[in-house]
């Protein structure tokens, strides 16, 4: 693997490209931005380029899956979002989830915005509020959460979105679903963060690369998870460890290692939470 910073990556699908189009020419339709991203990655999950489009519109930030990170690091990039004006909300939307925290925030908006149209003697409507963020971070998942059925299609697979679409929630609010959207060219270690939590195609980076890099990152930064789950006794020689976590999961035959299974495994592992609560951008 390259060093980190050194190399952009170059994976920008043409929906995506169509997406930041059609977001641009509807731009002028809506009036609040639901921006969400991984509470994991907080950095590296945020479009720079969805940042800029929407700068002049009401914005909530909403760090999903808050039940899988960090919650001391996460909290310092609340913060730090917050110093810059956003308006953040930390949210599980698996269990449990807190809807009215978002109605909370979102209802003076609502209020806000038909006020001014009384004001120039036009009557209330729906307020449209767009759904934006890069693949898998929850968008869809959220957009259920707010309808409270399934409307939406919802994977754990970048691209499952395709086509912009609008969905009413209620007599005051419609959504419009967007597909995911990076940016054209990711840094090295933004990518494989992204990688490393399934918000790009697994063909985009190596298999073995992503996940020797969440295992160099466990061991720097939540080494007793990692050596926890898979009893390791080696913190150093990689390919020692990649042996040793086959021996724990039963991907050793004939005394070779099925390294495509370990490292698929340990991929697996960090999404499903059991290499612990982890955030793998640095504040």
């Amino acid at each position: 693997m390259n060093n980190e910073n050194k190399t952009n990556i170059n994976w920008y699908p043409g929906h995506m490209a169509k997406t930041i189009r059609e977001l641009k020419e509807k731009i002028d339709l809506i009036d609040i931005v639901f921006e969400v991203i991984d509470a994991r990655i907080p950095m590296s999950s945020k479009n720079k380029d969805i940042e800029n489009l929407i700068i002049k519109k009401p914005h909530i930030l909403i760090m999903t899956k808050a039940d899988l990170c960090d919650e001391n690091k996460t909290n310092k990039w609340k913060k730090y979002y917050e110093e810059k004006g956003y308006v953040v909300i930390l949210i599980n939307l698996l269990n449990n989830p807190n809807m009215r925290l978002l109605f909370d925030k979102i209802n003076p908006l609502i209020n806000e915005i038909n006020e001014k149209r009384r004001s120039k003697g036009l009557k209330p409507r729906k307020v449209r509020v767009a759904v934006l963020g890069i693949p898998n971070v929850g968008k869809s998942t959220l957009i259920n959460r707010l309808v409270g059925k399934r409307s939406t299609k919802v994977g754990d697979r970048p691209g499952i979105t395709k086509n912009l679409e609008w969905i009413r929630i209620n007599d005051k609010l419609e959504l419009l679903d967007t597909p995911g959207v990076l940016w054209p060219k990711l840094d090295e270690k933004s990518a494989y963060n992204l990688a490393a939590m399934t918000a790009i195609k697994e063909e985009v980076l190596n298999l073995d690369d992503v996940a020797i890099y969440v295992v160099k990152k466990m061991l720097s930064c939540y080494e007793e998870n990692i050596v926890k789950r898979y009893s390791l006794t080696e913190k150093k020689d990689i390919v020692k460890i990649l042996d040793e976590i086959g021996q724990k999961i039963g991907a050793i035959k004939n005394n070779e290692t099925d390294y495509e299974r370990v490292y698929r495994r340990i991929i697996k592992d960090l999404q499903d939470g059991y290499l612990g609560k982890i955030t793998f951008d640095e504040k």
